[in-house]
């Protein structure tokens, strides 16, 4: 019982999503599995991505994505990346997704970049209680955290949202 408690402690603190219709997004990174033992490993592939920024010409200004997609018992595929306008010439450990226009609710993460996966947890338990808003079909898990230009990477604060696709 505490437990739930907890989370919807977690779902609580949210701030009340907004809706919007998202652009088709050609998103360029490192991809990789993680259990969901392995999970706390994302920041380790961030950190292998961030060199190669200074060197991708495609580059669509300067927001960076992390897509999560494939999430299954075992765990999830997770995407550090930025968006590109081409495929061509990017590295060849590079891995692309490209996300179909669609509409997304869209929820602000004002704490540290480390506790995002809280917010992903209370995101998932908000959508249990508000029955009204339905998640995407199944082909269309994937969902992103959204690191904009007012995110700073040296303090892990500021500009953060996760955008779950929705049924319009």
């Amino acid at each position: 019982m505490a437990e739930t408690q907890m989370q919807r402690s977690n779902a609580t603190k949210l701030e009340a999503p907004r809706l919007q219709n998202g652009r088709a997004l050609l998103i360029a990174g490192l991809r990789s599995h993680f259990s969901h033992d392995a999970i706390g490993q994302i920041p380790v592939l961030w950190q292998r991505f961030v060199p190669y920024t200074p060197r991708i010409f495609k580059r669509v200004g300067q927001v960076a994505y992390g897509v999560c997609c494939n999430s299954s018992d075992t765990g999830m595929d997770y995407l550090a990346g930025i968006e590109v306008s081409a495929c061509e010439g990017l590295p060849a450990e590079f891995a692309v997704m490209s996300l179909p226009a669609q509409r997304y609710a869209v929820f602000a993460h004002r704490g540290h970049v480390s506790k995002i996966n809280e917010t992903c947890a209370a995101i998932f338990q908000w959508f249990e209680e508000h029955s009204n808003q339905r998640l995407a079909a199944a082909g269309d898990d994937c969902f992103f955290e959204r690191y904009g230009e007012d995110f700073n990477p040296h303090t892990g604060m500021g500009g953060m949202e996760v955008w779950v696709p929705v049924k319009s």
